[in-house]
């Protein structure tokens, strides 16, 4: 039974408590919510809201889950070949550096993953819970509250809550376009630099999403280099936010910041920060699992101090330890869920272009990004944008992100996630589009 309490207006709270900058009034949450209210289940609700606004990796959970089952010892119950259990030494506080074979696990994996062409030292990789405590403790480091980072658009929505609310930094947009598939210039990064600069913003770095999310395409080569440049001759910092190198479905096409740095000796590596995850490529985001890599010594400092406040559990470090060791687990792991996720896009492109709707052309994470736009007709607007939208959740009823959410400058662009559900609830969701397109020829 709830309970209720009357709540006076007069109790105040920080800043920060009142503030609106958490983003979360945006049509991205708003989409959960209504998927939480009315969600799809193939035999309870078969007419509720398919949740394809979520980008969630299941397509790979069973061999995961297969391998705990089989290797049971990687269980604190378990005692070690000493007899001795390890209960004891994960319950009792860990230090904030986090577990050394876990930390090597990371770095590891993290190299495998970029097909050897990059390489990691665990002593400075640092554990977070998750990417989302990650890219905020970067914010914390590198900016002071009313400084600014620039970001490519359209870029990940909780973006607006992770770097802004908490900090007190600000987000400057570097606005990209469908004329070179959203691809960033050396001309959007000049323009927003000197916007910030002309109210007065002092700029601090650079955030990037390599693949990005929500295009669901790696970043070339060239525009890397262009990148690493732009930021060494403003003398700010880049953070590479790169928590869906596994899921690329061509490991060739994909370019870690790391190999450009290698090839660079390392010149002005320590501007640079990785930022990464299991969530995406292992589909763990329950285990809360983040990793900061930075190139700048007193950022790993810095942020082993501060990550005292979002640390990873012993118990979850001890238990997948030996399983991103296991390199024959991980090099099948990794080119089984690149084929299962190859086919996911490749089912959902088929799926949209049959019933007459174009994709950028995507390689990576778990999302397709939807062009709507002809739809928008007289309304190409960011207003005709939320009418569609609002369109399909209620009538088509699907969740999807508008690219309004993700700041895209052009109207009529959507993210669509396909990997969180099975290819039997997919098929689905792509007859009711199919429906709904044909009812609009009328």
């Amino acid at each position: 039974m709830a309970i209720e309490v009357e709540q006076v207006s007069s109790v105040g709270l920080s800043n920060i408590a009142v503030s609106d900058t958490h983003g979360e009034d945006s049509p991205y949450f708003a989409g959960w919510k209504a998927y939480d209210e009315n969600p799809y289940d193939e035999f309870n609700n078969p007419n509720g809201v398919i949740q394809m606004g979520l980008a969630e990796n299941q397509v790979s959970f069973d061999l995961l889950e297969n391998y705990l089952e089989k290797h049971s010892e990687s269980s604190t119950l378990r005692p070690r070949s000493s007899g001795i259990s390890s209960f004891r030494e994960n319950a009792l506080y860990q230090d904030y550096h986090g577990l050394l074979t876990f930390r090597k696990a990371m770095a590891s994996f993290m190299e495998r993953i970029r097909g050897g062409r990059a390489k990691f030292d665990p002593e400075r990789v640092v554990l977070t819970a998750g990417a989302t405590a990650a890219n905020e403790l970067l914010t914390f480091i590198l900016a002071n509250p009313g400084d600014a980072l620039l970001v490519p658009t359209p870029y990940y929505p909780g973006f607006d809550r992770d770097l802004r609310w908490r900090t007190g930094v600000q987000i400057v947009p570097v606005h990209c376009d469908s004329s070179n598939n959203f691809q960033v210039t050396p001309e959007a990064l000049e323009e927003a630099y000197s916007k910030a600069t002309s109210m007065n913003i002092k700029v601090k770095g650079l955030l990037m999403t390599n693949p990005s999310n929500p295009l669901g395409a790696s970043i070339q080569r060239s525009v890397l280099e262009e990148i690493l440049d732009f930021v060494t001759r403003k003398n700010i910092h880049l953070v590479s936010d790169e928590i869906y190198s596994g899921s690329v479905f061509s490991s060739s096409e994909f370019i870690s910041i790391a190999e450009i740095l290698e090839a660079r000796d390392y010149k002005d590596s320590e501007r640079v920060h990785i930022v990464y995850s299991l969530s995406k490529d292992l589909g763990l985001p329950g285990f809360r699992i983040g990793t900061i890599y930075s190139y700048n010594d007193k950022v790993v400092t810095t942020a082993r101090r501060m990550s005292s406040f979002s640390l990873i559990s012993s118990q979850t470090q001890h238990l997948l330890a030996s399983m991103l060791l296991d390199t024959e687990f991980t090099d099948n792991y990794i080119k089984t869920n690149r084929e299962r996720l190859r086919r996911r896009y490749e089912m959902i492109i088929g799926g949209l272009k049959k019933a007459g709707i174009e994709c950028l052309k995507g390689n990576a994470g778990l999302f397709c990004w939807m062009n709507l736009s002809p739809l928008l007709e007289n309304n190409s607007t960011r207003e005709g944008e939320l009418e569609l939208w609002e369109s399909f959740m209620h009538e088509v009823k699907l969740n999807i992100s508008p690219g309004s959410s993700c700041h895209c400058s052009e109207p009529g662009w959507f993210r669509v996630c396909f990997a969180n559900m099975s290819e039997q609830t997919l098929d689905i969701a792509l007859n009711r589009i199919s429906s709904f397109m044909e009812k609009r020829k009328y």
